[in-house]
């Protein structure tokens, strides 16, 4: 696999991964040439983000009408490793990797269920103000859950 600007020592990277996100490649996410759409691995990122954010019991507040903080992904990067084709399953790893005052550098990693890696990717989420549309900093609860290392995987 190539080396990526946000992967400093692939093995180490990996390990930090806990929570995943299973999906199953539907044909309608494949190309004439019976592999996955380019753009398909970014909506497994953000079912598998939405799960990992429930697992840490932020996503409640964020869709609640009365809240006033929502959060945006500011972006989104993906690199492909391996092509991936019809039916075949896989673990879309998430992860938080640095925090930031209103930011947070989200990781992800497609995996094969023999373990391979398929694809890698990160992004920045940030929370911001239904109101005002400015960033809104994260409580140090939120830091906490960010930090945690959960083991459950949906």
């Amino acid at each position: 696999m190539k080396k990526n600007d946000y992967i400093d020592n692939i093995v180490e990277w990996e390990e930090e991964f806990s929570f995943y996100y299973p999906v199953k490649v539907r044909f309608s996410e494949t190309d004439m040439f019976g592999h996955l759409n380019n753009t398909i691995p970014f909506i497994y990122f953000e079912e598998a983000r939405i799960e990992y954010l429930k697992s840490l019991g932020l996503m409640d507040d964020w869709v609640s009408k009365k809240n006033e903080t929502f959060i945006v992904v500011a972006d989104l990067h993906c690199d492909f490793a391996k092509q991936v084709f019809f039916d075949e399953r896989l673990h879309i790893y998430v992860k938080a990797d640095s925090i930031g005052n209103s930011s947070v550098d989200i990781h992800y990693m497609g995996k094969r269920e023999n373990g391979e890696i398929c694809f890698t990717g990160r992004g920045t989420v940030v929370q911001i103000s239904k109101l005002t549309g400015k960033g809104v900093p994260w409580t140090d609860e939120m830091k906490q859950a960010f930090q945690k290392k959960i083991n459950v995987n949906v």
